[in-house]
């Protein structure tokens, strides 16, 4: 719906009812978190409609990814992080900018890269989540080689679907497990997620409550207009809300 960062999002996102916090990209074009009156306008904006910043993604400057010169991206992002009260950021890895966890030379740097980064993500109460292209055993695989509980998974289900890993976004859950798992993104292309998809949404979300899931539900989903973002919104949380209550 909008196609540049702009702070009406949390006017907009105190209209959704049941909607809690709103995930924030730090760069975009011209615009960027990195930039200090910007850090504190935003800041001020979200009080002012009283709405959490549970996350932030979209850290990477030109050039920059996991596998490739990561670390000044990561330290700014966890200042951002730290400033604003987010508790998580996305760290995206998908296609050649994932390393490969079959070959220590392409896993290697980014290990250390997110080994090096982990204390300070840590010091700031930032948790550093890794959303990548591999698939849920081996997302599960790259946590466990940096081997620090400030570095854990960001669980986009249809992402696995998408990326071809075909059957394995609702198992794959409980193969992370609810130690690794640090937050969800929730899409289901221009659909609600009560519609028929990639994913059997009813089948994940029961299978985040069999794990425990507590984090936050994001949801990552294109909107034609405000109006529509509303009241998608909000039939995608009561849907949510509805399956994790009945699930046992």
């Amino acid at each position: 719906m909008m196609r540049e960062p702009d702070l009406s999002v949390f006017e907009l996102a105190s209209r959704i009812r049941g909607l809690q916090g709103v995930e924030l990209q730090v760069r975009w074009k011209s615009y960027s978190l990195w930039d200090r009156a910007t850090l504190q306008a935003t800041k001020r904006e979200a009080f002012r409609w009283g709405i959490q910043i549970p996350s932030l993604a979209g850290i990477w400057r030109p050039g920059a990814s996991l596998v490739s010169s990561p670390e000044e991206s990561l330290r700014r992002s966890i200042a951002a992080a730290e400033f604003l009260g987010a508790s998580v950021i996305l760290v995206a890895a998908f296609r050649d900018r994932c390393p490969n966890v079959k070959e220590e030379s392409s896993y290697g740097p980014a290990v250390r890269s997110l080994q090096k980064l982990a204390p300070v993500a840590a010091d700031a109460g930032v948790l550093l989540g890794l959303e990548t292209s591999l698939s849920p055993a081996d997302n599960r695989k790259l946590v466990d080689l940096v081997n620090h509980p400030a570095v854990q998974v960001y669980y986009d289900v249809h992402n696995f679907e998408f990326y071809e890993h075909t059957g394995q976004a609702v198992p794959g859950i409980a193969t992370v497990g609810k130690d690794h798992l640090c937050q969800v993104h929730l899409k289901n292309e221009k659909k609600l997620l009560a519609e028929p998809g990639l994913v059997d949404w009813t089948a994940a979300v029961r299978a985040l409550r069999a794990v425990q899931y507590e984090g936050w539900y994001v949801f990552e989903t294109a909107h034609t207009s405000a109006e529509q973002c509303i009241e998608a919104t909000q039939r995608n949380i009561e849907f949510v809300r509805r399956v994790y209550n009945s699930s046992h």
